[in-house]
């Protein structure tokens, strides 16, 4: 009999097993859905694919590693990560990403991805190719007559993506920066007119958006191993998860990240780790030819 239809005997054979699979898929779909609500700000507002996404959240694990190697405890790591990624956002704007706002998508493109190679080189040599991971020291819960295994760092990182996306969205509807944002993501032009420093505000959202990226990245080393060159995995989970959700609707983010996490988890198990890549870019690239026909029959219907 196939691996596959053996596989999925055995989730009719023991149903906690199939418990357990997708419920460790909605747990890893929140840190991408963390990944995910920054480039869908960032997209949304300087009309940027940020694809170095997935290179900030990488170092934002590595620096947390750090910080927990000079004694501060695991949780602490996370609001220290996020301000140090905060910093450098505000530095990479200014020093390469406000010359490309405005221009051809392409050419942004172009310039993250130039910035994603010299971010993971960079942590390649300051910190190794070998594999770190960040001990929360959580330990676990055991339900189902102790058949299921509840990650206790899993549940946190879900939390903090469901508070994460809560106070976003507080945050844009509630303060003047919030409102500066959203005006600028409506019309740049209209806001410049209106007073709106719209590089402050590029510049901001960039900063948001490293400081997403940190908060990811410390909870991804307490869930996971990281590697240097690991952050195309979150780039491109995230982009897929924008692409379905759209911009500007985190709750549908949260889902679309949840959803995938889990359908990842089930195909992986189903049919061995090594198609879980092959299923995200399947998935990536359907989702692309939906979202085209759709904007054909817009088009087809404003004619």
């Amino acid at each position: 009999m196939p691996a596959p239809m053996t596989n999925l005997l055995l989730f009719l054979e023991a149903p906690a097993l199939l418990v357990q699979v997708l419920l460790d898929g909605i747990l890893i779909g929140a840190i991408y859905a963390l990944a995910a609500y920054g480039m869908a700000l960032v997209w949304g507002v300087m009309n940027i694919v940020n694809v170095v996404q997935g290179e900030l959240v990488i170092l934002g694990g590595y620096l947390a590693i750090m910080f927990s190697g000079l004694g501060v405890s695991a949780f602490l790591t996370v609001p220290l990560a996020a301000a140090a990624l905060f910093a450098l956002g505000w530095v990479m704007y200014a020093g390469v990403v406000f010359r490309v706002t405005g221009k051809d998508m392409f050419v942004s493109l172009l310039a993250t991805f130039g910035l994603s190679i010299l971010i993971a080189q960079l942590i390649n040599q300051i910190w190794g190719a070998d594999v770190r991971s960040l001990d929360a020291e959580l330990g676990s819960w055991l339900i189902l007559d102790s058949v299921v295994t509840i990650s206790r760092a899993r549940v946190a990182a879900l939390a903090a993506a469901l508070v994460l996306g809560a106070a976003l969205v507080v945050f844009l509807r509630t303060s003047r920066l919030g409102r500066a944002i959203r005006a600028t993501a409506q019309n740049a032009r209209a806001a410049r007119a209106l007073g709106v420093d719209t590089d402050w505000v590029y510049a901001a959202t960039y900063a948001i958006n490293g400081a997403i990226c940190g908060a990811a990245g410390a909870l991804i080393a307490m869930i996971w191993v990281i590697h240097p060159f690991a952050g195309l995995v979150f780039t491109i989970r995230a982009f897929a998860i924008v692409i379905l959700a759209g911009l500007g609707n985190l709750a549908l983010v949260i889902a679309a990240a949840l959803g995938l996490g889990a359908a990842e988890n089930f195909v992986g198990f189903v049919l061995g780790a090594q198609f879980q890549g092959a299923f995200v870019f399947s998935l990536l690239v359907a989702i692309l030819v939906w979202r085209s026909r759709r904007l054909a029959r817009s088009r087809k219907v404003l004619r």
